[in-house]
């Protein structure tokens, strides 16, 4: 019971605060469409670099060191959006709310930092040994992934809903270990290249999964601000860590002697190795403005939900471009990964309207007497 008035007394005090600052239809409106652009530059920005990084080891590539940096080496793109948050003067409430001192922000750019690190590595090891339909129907655990870590650290609740997600994409998973097509796409690649290229991409789901809830974690126990500067503060802070991390990599394996001659060797020609780590670095930035943009405005399960909604794209391409084949088990793979992504959507559905609904009757019940 306490616990209800508690709720009750938070909505009104929004409802206090938006008819005090802007109309809720504004606010609301001005919301979606923040939320549709930055669906936009995940789903966009996922399938291009995707296909792109793909297109990498395909065509002559072989430094996963450079595949991985690649990925996160593009954030000075963000430089002119970081520039423009910063001239704008933050909002009434938000600059009554305390900032965190510079050694927790630096705790939480190292830490995510070093994870987003170990994560994109490992990604880069199963995008080279597995074809792009594989690969990406693999990636759709990381919702299931992302669902458990967020219910240990941001009290996320399981509803029949998730339930049935998780189910269906672990079992869309599962069937892919059975699926005996390590030469789709990916000549010369034995069995043991296979296997370890499934069993990093599952590693790098779940790790993947853990990043999106502990950014969500740090926006709302640690940043509490309510600025676009805060997000392109923690895409850039800690792809910084990231990307040094990646770079002292690529030197300590000594891959770096062996760059010049894999650019002489790509079947496209150097201008294409060029703009083929140019286009795949932009195209990730895009994906990480979107997908912390969701993070941020929604919660970690919404951006993630979005990014396995827009994983069956990539491999739909993959078949023309790359001439992957889609078999039986790959396609009842694909369709339990979409049922898996409509189920949560429709939970969120759900939870928004009854949401909605509450704020309503608050809004409407009388005040009570002094």
């Amino acid at each position: 019971m306490r616990e209800a008035q508690e709720v009750q007394l938070h909505i009104m005090g929004i409802t206090n605060q938006c008819s005090t600052a802007a109309p809720p239809q504004t606010r609301s409106y001005r919301r979606w469409i923040r939320i549709s652009i930055y669906t936009v530059f995940l789903l966009v920005g996922q399938t291009v670099a995707l296909l792109l990084g793909r297109l990498y080891f395909v065509k002559g590539g072989n430094s996963k060191w450079m595949a991985t940096l690649v990925q996160l080496a593009g954030f000075p793109v963000l430089i002119p959006f970081y520039l423009i948050s910063t001239t704008k003067k933050p909002r009434t409430d938000d600059s009554q709310i305390k900032s965190p001192s510079i050694k927790t922000l630096a705790l939480v750019y190292v830490s995510i930092g070093l994870l987003v690190a170990a994560d994109c590595f490992l990604y880069s090891v199963g995008l080279q040994y597995l074809p792009v339909s594989t690969y990406t129907l693999i990636c759709a655990s990381q919702l299931a992934f992302n669902s458990l870590f967020s219910f240990f650290l941001n009290a996320q609740k399981f509803t029949p809903f998730i339930i049935n997600s998780l189910v269906l994409l672990t079992i869309s998973s599962i069937l892919l270990v059975f699926n005996n097509e390590s030469s789709d796409g990916t000549a010369g690649v034995s069995r043991a290249k296979y296997a370890i290229g499934f069993t990093c991409t599952v590693a790098a789901s779940a790790g993947y999964g853990l990043v999106l809830s502990l950014t969500q974690l740090c926006f709302n126990k640690v940043m509490k601000r309510q600025t676009f500067k805060v997000v392109v503060d923690m895409i850039i802070y800690q792809q910084i860590v990231a990307t040094s991390v990646i770079v002292v990599g690529l030197f300590a394996s000594g891959d770096w002697k062996g760059l010049t001659g894999e650019m002489d060797g790509f079947e496209m020609g150097k201008v294409s190795y060029v703009m083929n780590l140019v286009g795949t670095a932009i195209s990730w930035q895009a994906f990480a403005i979107g997908c912390v943009g969701l993070i941020f405005d929604v919660s970690s399960l919404f951006s993630n939900a979005i990014s396995v909604l827009g994983l069956p794209i990539a491999p739909v391409v993959a078949v023309f471009v790359f001439n992957d084949k889609m078999g039986g088990v790959k396609a009842i793979s694909m369709v339990l990964a979409i049922w898996g992504f409509i189920s949560y959507a429709y939970h969120h559905y759900l939870e928004d309207r009854t949401k909605k609904r509450y704020a309503d009757e608050v809004s409407k019940a009388p005040m009570p007497e002094t």
